[in-house]
């Protein structure tokens, strides 16, 4: 599959559909929800803070008079605030059509989650695989549903260590941050299997957006209290990054292009990767570990005390255990 110059005029009519967009208040998510509502589509900004998310949502319909879009709140880092989201949505609206899972936190300090995870599996990983399933109903109802799954090209150095998930035997921000975009493909392509075995016809579809200017780089930094680092990451991407409008196509391309394939992976088509219209890309060989994916999806189901309502999960279980997907 190749893209060539793909841009937000290529998206097709999104009239009809509702989607949903995790961290839609900033950055990738921001352009990403500006886009789809410009489409057509009715676009829930799931975000933490709701005031964020209604100057965004102005912002867009300044752009767009006339878009559907509005805030829910949604604090990925609490399980009980995605379990309440989840919980909002389902009173609203019967389907979903597109769940683009895009908020995130990248090298920070040592933190925590409410529920006591290492805050960056927690967030990136443990807090999109619960509102997942707790949204699969609604998921399911929808033709042709697509879960968006953000990943970065960081998860080429990732690796699981099952052994200190959170953290407490010893901690390296962008070790932890590796991880857990690792966590988010491994994720994105168990659940297509799992659809596949299910026979739904649902995708799921992996993504990064190159280097992309947006204030996720800035946050580690300001957060160690590090004023070197906050401005070095400001510098270099004044100099090196793309815009984040550029940076949201791979995630629009994954979540509109009528070509797209469950398992796929989207992102930049030039410059190593870090810059360019998007296309299909490839990811690391660990993303494709699929023992590791089960063990990771059985993990995640034990943390979060989630499991997915699948129609033939018993079925895939079962051919994972003979060894045939």
């Amino acid at each position: 599959m190749a893209a060539n110059q793909w841009t937000i005029a290529d998206i097709p009519d999104q009239r009809g559909k509702v989607a949903v967009i995790t961290g839609g208040n900033s950055g990738i998510g921001y352009e990403a929800a500006s886009a789809l509502a410009g489409k057509g589509a009715r676009v829930i900004l799931a975000v933490r803070n709701v005031e964020k998310g209604q100057a965004a949502v102005a912002a867009i319909k300044r752009t767009y008079p006339g878009a559907a879009a509005e805030v829910m709140a949604l604090d990925l880092s609490d399980l009980s605030s995605v379990r309440r989201f989840a919980a909002a949505f389902r009173q609203r609206f019967e389907a979903l059509p597109l769940l683009i899972n895009n908020a995130g936190v990248m090298a920070l300090p040592y933190r925590r989650t409410v529920d006591g995870f290492e805050m960056q599996f927690g967030t990136n990983h443990l807090g999109h695989f619960a509102l997942t399933g707790l949204l699969l109903p609604a998921i399911l109802a929808a033709p042709r549903a697509r879960v968006v799954v953000v990943s970065s090209g960081a998860h080429a150095s990732g690796k699981i260590d099952f052994d200190n998930l959170d953290g407490k035997q010893s901690y390296r921000p962008w070790r932890a941050y590796s991880q857990s975009k690792l966590a988010n493909l491994l994720f994105a392509y168990e659940l297509q299997r799992r659809f596949t075995a299910a026979g739904v016809d649902a995708r799921a579809v992996g993504c990064h957006p190159g280097y992309a200017a947006t204030n996720l780089q800035a946050a580690g930094p300001r957060m160690s209290g590090s004023r070197f680092g906050e401005r070095f990451m400001e510098v270099a991407n004044r100099l090196f990054a793309q815009s984040a409008a550029i940076g949201a196509l791979p995630t629009l391309y994954a979540a509109t292009a009528a070509d797209i394939r469950g398992g796929e992976y989207i992102g930049p088509l030039g410059m190593f990767g870090m810059r360019g219209a998007p296309g299909e890309v490839r990811s690391s060989v660990r993303s494709h570990d699929r023992t590791a994916a089960a063990r990771l999806w059985q993990v995640s189901e034990e943390l979060t005390g989630l499991r997915y309502d699948l129609p033939a999960v018993q079925q895939a279980r079962s051919l994972a255990a003979a060894g045939m997907y």
